[in-house]
């Protein structure tokens, strides 16, 4: 196991210096809860409790660790709703995967005791793939969906199809032999809402209504959108991925990934995406994927009862289900490849087919790309979650309609003059993206071409800008500006927003200037030595639309500080494979240079303004504090709270649970003594308890409770004792106090503990939360630890 290597691997020093003084009693300090920002409870004050079960760890004093595996001891009858976990709350990883090995023997040893037991053995075999299957499926279909819904609607903002409703403007034209080829998207079947309303096609009235129809639709789409997440699925608003990351930690948000939030989120993620507003798609389908395969978890024991192998299925990632993973993405890539929902037979979003290399001498405006977009991704962090925080700090958060409706006015009013603004942003950024043929009339095309050419070839030689260029270009710099600013304080409105395909925009659009730039340089000026080698006249030398490509590259990474796993995603939204030089030039400098502002990408941001229990494998601790420093309670905090394991009575334990918020409660030998004993949950202490007074007869109030595996003598007139050892974690991970934080830290973030004790010689000192490392760490930063946790 894991857990063991890595404890064998050692993590306490040889010697330990013995304590000069230790109190008898020590606090219980709440651990790595969270009180979320839409409901607050008691409970929400917790301990960071489910400590580990399967692995027992004894620390001596020579520093020498013995284990010894075992098994939760089980009830004879268990108990419903032990060792499950309430809302808010971390799991424990090593009890969960004690229960599947535990499950996995009983199959396996009831599997040739009959045909039926060897059917369920095969049944439970091949669940895994049974669930891939179908949330491969339900991915792909819902994935589709969205595409087609929302491309229609996008276009039913300035028109509609007579011939056929449920045709966008695009397919609507498909089918018309009165097209041209300057004009190929006007057709007598598409009529705009100027033509139906007034009967004019052109001049300012038309311009007029338009324009109204425009605002009209899209402060309707993000009215709609906006009323259904508040009122049916809170948790649908947001691109989901700081969340997910947080759920893949072990963290429980109970109706995150619910059928709701994924009914809700799929058509709230249309309308937001037709609003017009800036934000994408890409990031709400992760988390819509995560909830077909969370929901499809729930029809296989296997899962459903197991929130670790559940993981598996959702959103944890594990070597060993590749090939699951694998099979999923293949049913979703083909039931998307059936739906053809981007009209081109082919499953990237923006296919791109360059027919010029690209030279060395290029590395440089790439690698300037790459600078924009690290400068770019940084000020966007700080820029968004400074509104963030201020959202949460005023009173404008209070009101979230009123937000998101300012939010979609403005962006109407705004984009609608310039057609690159009104442009869908998927389709903007294919524009950007495509090389300038004989066949593209787009005014990025627009170059004085060669009188004397008489074929059309596809490698046009590099041409003079045009009028419709440099028109072009201002009308590009506008929209940069208004998407960087829009983009800011779009992302985090109670819609479902995602951030790749906005990123992506600003990266393409500074990208294309910098390539007409390019290009135009090196058509003027072939004679210069950075040109003269690659650059001949008549050559086709520069090609602008690489340029949008790797800058859309750069700004993305910028953003998400993702490196190797965002050039696979270029790759799959484009198709251009050969371009991995540029790509990987442009990725690497974007990251480096907001490295240098700072080493969060977005969604970490977002996960530390939340306030999510969530350590960051890649936040390295430095530190040279020990366990003793961190741990809880300190000198002036009060004592701590712990059970005995055979003097206590119900009342007593139950007295502390009335009185006390903690998750959980250390048990001892006695308060003399202090030796650990185990670990008990509050949760599974008020569980038993209630079971045992409905189906024991003779528990009462002053009954002695019991941890020990061998109930002590009590007189003869006394109520019937209650046994717990059965819900007692034997095995609570422990660490001494002269353990380095470093070590501790490291095994938090590889075991996904929610709290480990801290011992001397066998004895309880205190106790470290996944909060406690939390506060260390923003304290060691010279952070207020009070900023980083929900209040």
């Amino acid at each position: 196991m894991e857990s063991e290597q890595l404890f064998h691997r050692g993590y306490c020093r040889n010697s330990y210096n013995s304590i000069t003084s230790v109190s008898s009693d020590e606090e219980l300090l709440d651990g790595a809860g969270v009180i979320m920002d839409f409901q607050t409870s008691e409970d929400d004050n917790l301990l960071d409790g489910d400590t580990a079960v399967g692995t027992h760890y004894t620390m001596t004093n020579g520093g020498s660790i013995s284990s010894s595996t075992h098994l939760l001891d089980l009830l004879d009858e268990p108990i419903p709703g032990v060792g499950t976990y309430d809302d808010f709350h971390t799991i424990d990883w090593v009890r969960e995967k004690c229960k599947d090995r535990e499950r996995h023997r009983r199959i396996n040893s009831k599997k040739k005791e009959s045909a039926w037991e060897m059917t369920k053995s095969l049944y439970d075999a091949w669940s895994g793939w049974l669930v891939v299957t179908l949330t491969g499926l339900a991915s792909g279909a819902l994935a589709g969906l969205i595409d087609i819904a929302a491309d229609w609607m996008t276009d039913l903002k300035e028109g509609i199809c007579l011939s056929a409703l449920w045709y966008n403007h695009e397919q609507c034209c498909w089918g018309s032999n009165e097209t041209t080829f300057e004009e190929r998207d006007k057709c007598p079947q598409w009529k705009t809402w100027a033509e139906l309303i007034i009967g004019q096609a052109e001049g300012p009235g038309s311009y007029i209504m338009n324009y109204m129809m425009y605002i009209f639709w899209a402060l309707s789409f993000a009215f709609l959108a906006v009323s259904l997440v508040k009122v049916f699925a809170p948790y649908a608003c947001g691109s989901g991925i700081p969340e997910i990351k947080t759920i893949l930690s072990g963290f429980i948000i109970r109706g995150y990934l619910g059928k709701w939030t994924l009914m809700i989120k799929t058509v709230t993620l249309v309308l937001a995406v037709a609003s017009g507003l800036s934000l994408g798609k890409e990031g709400p389908l992760v988390h819509v994927a995560c909830c077909c395969g969370n929901i499809f978890s729930y029809l296989f024991p296997k899962y459903s009862t197991n929130e670790a192998k559940k993981r598996e299925v959702s959103y944890y990632f594990p070597l060993k289900t590749l090939w699951r993973s694998f099979f999923a993405a293949l049913v979703a890539a083909f039931v998307l490849r059936s739906i053809n929902p981007f009209g081109n037979s082919r499953l990237v979003l923006f296919y791109v087919e360059y027919h010029t290399p690209w030279y060395l001498f290029e590395l440089f405006p790439f690698i300037l790309l790459g600078v924009f977009g690290g400068l770019w991704g940084a000020f966007f962090i700080r820029a968004n979650i400074a509104w963030c925080r201020r959202r949460k700090s005023t009173k404008f958060g209070k009101y979230p309609v009123l937000e998101v409706i300012v939010v979609a006015a403005i962006t109407a009013v705004v984009a609608f003059p310039n057609p690159y603004t009104r442009l869908n942003t998927s389709e903007l950024i294919k524009e950007l993206f495509t090389d300038c043929g004989p066949l593209e009339s787009s005014s990025l095309c627009d170059y004085r071409n060669d009188m004397n050419a008489s074929k059309i070839v596809d490698d046009i030689p590099d041409r003079p800008a045009g009028l419709g260029v440099y028109s072009a270009i201002w009308q590009l710099c506008l929209a940069l500006i208004f998407k960087i600013i829009m983009t800011v304080f779009t992302f985090g409105i109670k819609v479902p927003s995602g951030l790749f395909i906005p990123s992506m925009a600003i990266g393409a659009i500074a990208g294309r200037i910098v390539g007409i730039a390019v290009e135009q340089l090196a058509y003027y000026h072939h004679d210069w030595f950075i040109f003269k080698e690659w650059c001949e006249v008549g050559a086709d030398c520069i090609t602008p639309g690489l340029y949008a490509m790797v800058g859309a590259a750069a700004c993305l990474g910028g953003v998400t500080r993702m490196t190797v796993s965002l050039v696979v995603i270029v790759f799959e939204l484009t198709g251009g494979l050969e371009y991995i030089v540029p790509l990987m030039a442009a990725v690497m400098t974007s990251k480096w240079v907001g490295d240098a502002f700072g080493r969060e990408g977005i969604y970490e941001a977002h996960i530390r303004l939340n306030g999510y229990p969530f350590l960051d494998a890649k936040e390295e601790f430095t530190h040279t504090t020990l366990a003793a420093d961190v741990m809880r309670p300190r000198r002036s905090d009060p004592p701590l709270a712990v059970l005995t394991q055979d003097n206590m009575t119900v009342d007593d334990i139950e007295n502390m649970i009335n009185e006390t918020s903690y998750n959980g409660f250390p048990v001892i030998m006695s308060r003399e003594s202090q030796r650990l004993v185990g670990f008990a949950l509050r949760r599974d202490l008020t569980i038993a308890i209630e079971s045992a007074r409905k189906k024991q007869e003779g528990i009462v109030g002053s009954s002695r409770v019991c941890f020990a595996q061998h109930t002590p003598s009590l007189p003869a007139e006394s109520p019937r004792p209650l046994k717990l050892r059965s819900i007692l974690d034997m095995s609570p991970f422990t660490v001494t106090d002269h353990t380095p934080m470093e070590i501790v830290v490291d095994i938090f973030r590889k075991l996904g503990l929610r709290q480990c004790l801290v011992t001397h010689n066998g004895r309880l000192l205190g106790i470290i939360t996944k909060k406690d490392i939390l506060r260390h760490m923003a304290q060691t930063a010279n952070q207020d630890p009070a900023s980083i946790m929900f209040n």
